[in-house]
């Protein structure tokens, strides 16, 4: 009976310790795959945050009033880092995924690389849509502003704002379908957003014509008249 319980033991002791045996070099590849992507995330965030500084993307984006929203939320305002976060998350995971395969964790490494990596791309592109949509946003409202006040328009300053609070509805719409927020409303909203600017821009031309048509006419009139 001992013999047999020794045996027991002694069989169970040699498959746990093969078993380590070849669990330990994928722990160790593992391991080294997690603190790589620490690594190679961590430096990715770094370049894209020197990148959007020397771009001046944090300064365009004060201009936009963005910095004193992010300050009463309390926050510092940091595009780059905000962007280089996300980045360094998806390599993280990336690298991740790559460790748990290594360990054979099919199931965790399905739920990471369909479920999060799957989306996390997305919400990366949406996050520079909306930072980009408020800076074209901001130039345009400086040009429109410029551009009407030069030809003598009348209330430059709210054909300025109305154009940058459409390019930043058609932002925000195009963020939301990014992420795939409400597809079926945001297309029936963007639908109605280009019918409507159409219809007010057609009206103002044709007002706009019309009334120069009308002071045309009547100019032509007098000089008729004048050369009669």
């Amino acid at each position: 009976m001992q013999t047999e319980w020794a045996q027991m033991i002694q069989y169970s002791s040699g498959t746990l310790g093969s078993e380590v045996a070849m669990l330990t070099p994928k722990i160790i590849i593992a391991f080294l795959m997690i603190v790589a992507g620490f690594m190679i995330g961590g430096i990715l965030k770094t370049l894209i945050k020197k990148i959007f500084s020397k771009l001046g993307i944090d300064d365009l984006l004060a201009k936009a009033g963005l910095a004193d929203l992010a300050k009463k939320a309390g926050y510092s305002l940091s595009a780059g880092g905000f962007v280089g976060t996300l980045v360094k998350w998806f390599v993280l995971i990336v690298f991740f995924i790559v460790a748990l395969d290594v360990l054979g964790l099919n199931q965790v490494t399905f739920f990471f690389s369909d479920v999060v990596l799957g989306y996390l791309p997305k919400v990366i592109v949406a996050t520079l849509i909306f930072f980009g949509g408020i800076i074209i946003a901001t130039v345009v409202e400086g040009v429109v502003v410029g551009s009407a006040r030069a030809a003598n328009f009348k209330s430059p300053d709210f054909l300025g704002r109305f154009a940058k609070y459409a390019i930043l509805v058609f932002t925000g719409l195009a963020v939301l379908s990014q992420l795939d927020i409400a597809a079926d409303l945001v297309e029936m909203l963007f639908a109605g957003m280009v019918f409507a600017i159409s219809l007010a821009l057609g009206l103002s031309f044709g007002l706009g014509g019309k009334e120069a048509a009308a002071r045309y006419i009547e100019s032509a009139t007098r000089d008729s008249g004048r050369s009669h």
